[in-house]
């Protein structure tokens, strides 16, 4: 599976200095430096090289800095790292190569070049966003099934674990999360019920939802 490659990516693109996090924006994965404003590189995982991974390295490149395409290289010298109109595609178009070998090795196929100016600012602006507002890292990067684990989620997991330890009014939540009034009053996950006026409890669901992500990401947001 694409997540087989994500650690060994990220902790290439955390060497190169980089704050990593997974599945930020349907980006495999996204990076951010230290600047301001941060430099944004984003890579996309494939279990091989292919023209699914181009094209999807291409509309990533409308929000980003760098670029990046990796995957499994062939341990049979056959994949398309190998072929030299794909690098040299992947050169035309700014895009990097990296290839992980089958004991987690990333070496650098082809180097990401930028040869054109961005130009979608915006979607770049909400990629920093959303990965900066992430408390950790929360989702592996590759993954297709499992639900994201987006800071919005985060903001609702933190209301549902006040609830559950009797904090039932969103104003008694605002020191954690700024915006509880209009989560539990959205309920976009079904996890919240009202009891009256100002006071929530959870759902069954939203119990259950506690019990699926548990203290890992509260934690972090706890003062």
């Amino acid at each position: 599976m694409e997540t087989s490659l994500y650690l060994p990516v990220k902790a290439f693109l955390e060497a190169a200095g980089y704050v990593v996090k997974g599945e930020v924006g349907g980006c495999d994965l996204v990076g951010l430096s230290d600047a301001e404003p941060p430099v944004v590189v984003v890579c996309e995982l494939k279990l091989s090289f292919n023209l699914e991974l181009l094209l999807q390295a291409v509309d990533r490149a409308a929000m980003s800095d760098e670029v990046w395409i990796a995957a499994r290289v062939s341990a049979k010298g056959r994949g398309r790292e190998t072929d030299k109109r794909y690098r040299d595609l992947c050169r035309r178009l700014g895009i990097g190569m990296l290839g992980v070998s089958d004991a987690g090795e990333v070496s650098i196929i082809v180097s990401s070049v930028s040869p054109m100016p961005r130009t979608n600012p915006k979607r770049r602006t909400r990629l920093v966003k959303e990965h900066q507002r992430r408390h950790g890292d929360p989702a592996v990067g590759g993954s297709t099934r499992a639900p994201i684990m987006t800071a919005y989620r985060q903001q609702v997991l933190l209301c549902a674990a006040a609830i559950e330890r009797g904090v039932e009014r969103p104003r008694d939540m605002k020191a954690q999360v700024p915006n509880a009034g209009r989560i539990l009053l959205d309920n976009v996950y079904g996890w919240f019920e009202r009891k009256e006026k100002g006071v929530y409890a959870l759902t069954p669901a939203g119990q259950a939802a506690l019990l699926r992500w548990p203290q890992t990401i509260l934690s972090e947001s706890a003062p």
